[in-house]
């Protein structure tokens, strides 16, 4: 009856055994690729960071920002040079389908009567912009009718 018994154990792990390949076969775990950081990522990372920093019409430092000095500083910073003027970053962006906006996008708004504002999208409806005239550089969505109703463009370099 032991006999009987240890043989069917051995029978029984042999079994489970089966179930994986041998070494040799089975396939050699590999580290995932470092992960590349495009500059659209990189420029999104640095826009957030300066949250906080001063408006200032003509600007593109740490010291103050507008929208379009906002976007060149922050790709800059991400090593892509970038137009200055919002203007210029309109026209030398492609445009992409709203549905496939993704994070370092950028959202052009028509303010007076022309593209004239700039964004840099953050993903979930959010973005990252300076403002205006005595605000700081701030988050906004575009669930605010404000912002969605004026957003001409969603531009790529």
């Amino acid at each position: 009856m032991r006999a009987l018994l240890l043989l069917g154990m051995t029978l029984g792990l042999a079994a489970c055994g089966s179930l994986h390949p041998p070494a040799a076969q089975r396939p050699v775990h590999q580290p995932a690729p470092a992960m590349s950081t495009a500059p659209m990522s990189r420029a999104v990372v640095v826009a957030q960071q300066m949250v906080g920093k001063p408006y200032r019409y003509g600007g593109n430092t740490p010291r103050g920002f507008d929208c379009s000095g906002l976007v060149q500083y922050s790709y800059g910073q991400a090593g892509k040079a970038v137009p200055r003027s919002t203007t210029e970053q309109y026209s030398r962006t492609r445009t992409i389908p709203y549905a496939q906006r993704a994070p370092g996008d950028l959202l052009f708004f028509r303010i007076d009567g022309k593209p004239s504002h700039v964004g840099i999208y953050l993903g979930n409806d959010r973005f990252v912009h300076a403002p205006s005239s005595g605000k700081q550089v701030e988050y906004a969505s575009l669930a605010n009718d404000y912002w969605s109703r004026r957003l001409v463009k969603v531009g790529r370099f």
